[in-house]
């Protein structure tokens, strides 16, 4: 894997952005579409393993079904997971993660006693994923903007004024190499 990242998880369309105008949305719509479909032969010859968290159900027909075969495509690729925020927000991640959670309780599934930050982490869109160590925000804002609120809580935080389209390896390399040079300190 490049660079050592094991997971790069993009936000790549946000719950918000739904309130788009409709061309603008079908315009992003189609965009998504267009790159689950032009891109496959591209990521299974990297070994590039496709992953695809947020309700997914909600996105237009084809645009859904694109992702979930290029999500079936590379499922035995055992190299950079490439995890796409599809229609997702970190509060209806919350708000499900708990609806699922209290149903377990409610069904005699869990004891509430025993739910800890493990157990809750199980119920997020991310189960079985670690949390991430750096969030890298582009476009010049200064904010999580609804993503991986929970997940995020010791990640350590890089922004650029460059947005996300004209963002480069050469940026990427300044922002992992920020990264090194921190000390981490996770709440201490």
């Amino acid at each position: 894997m490049r660079f050592g990242v094991e997971i790069l998880t993009v936000y790549a369309f946000s719950e918000e952005n739904r309130n788009r105008a409709p061309a603008d949305v079908a315009m992003l719509m189609d965009l998504l579409r267009s790159f689950a479909e032009r891109e496959l032969d591209s990521l299974r010859r990297e070994n590039v393993r496709v992953t695809a968290i947020g309700r997914l159900d909600a996105l237009p027909g084809p645009t859904c079904e694109a992702i979930r075969a290029l999500c079936a495509a590379t499922a035995t690729n055992d190299g950079l997971v490439l995890n796409l925020a599809l229609n997702y927000g970190a509060r209806r991640e919350l708000c499900d993660a708990i609806r699922a959670l209290t149903a377990d309780v409610a069904a005699g599934r869990l004891d509430p006693a025993s739910i800890d930050d493990a157990s809750l982490s199980g119920y997020l869109y991310t189960a079985g994923m670690p949390d991430p160590d750096l969030v890298i925000r582009t476009g010049g804002e200064l904010r999580l903007s609804n993503f991986m609120l929970y997940q995020s809580a010791y990640a350590e935080l890089w922004a650029t004024n460059v947005r996300w389209p004209d963002f480069d390896e050469t940026l990427f390399e300044e922002a992992l190499g920020s990264f090194a040079r921190r000390q981490r300190r996770f709440g201490t």
